[in-house]
């Protein structure tokens, strides 16, 4: 796997932890580590650090839609597990992003887009039945 780690810093990590904590609990990653400023969750040699880092320049909120990150896409195992996801989704933080026909899809994937409260976009990809 060529990407060692992915780290995202958010203005409120409680409520990172919460929406983050949950889907990434949900998609097989385990806490690792934790700080006064953050978490570490893994999934075999991919971590994702979420911190609420004191170097954070104050009052800079992250946006999808300004250059840098736009999102984090994610394999899921099915499309009835994105459903579950969806479904749950709400309860921990994130609400759901409307299909975008910008982002065409290979043949036989199904797909949904979830948002925090902080404006981190992620993307389920799961493959359909064929």
């Amino acid at each position: 796997m060529p990407i060692h780690h992915l780290q995202l810093w958010v203005p409120d990590l409680p409520r990172a932890e919460r929406s983050w904590g949950w889907l990434l609990g949900e998609l097989g990653f385990e806490p690792a580590r934790r700080w006064e400023h953050g978490q570490v969750w893994r999934h075999g040699a991919l971590a994702i650090v979420i911190e609420a880092s004191p170097d954070m320049v104050p009052g800079m909120l992250h946006s999808r839609l300004r250059p840098g990150l736009n999102h984090v896409a994610f394999h899921v195992e099915s499309p009835e597990a994105i459903d579950a996801l969806l479904a749950a989704a709400p309860e921990h933080g994130w609400t759901r992003l409307g299909d975008d026909p910008r982002h065409p899809l290979a043949p036989h994937q199904a797909v949904a887009f979830l948002e925090d409260a902080d404006g981190f976009e992620v993307e389920l990809v799961a493959p359909e039945p064929t």
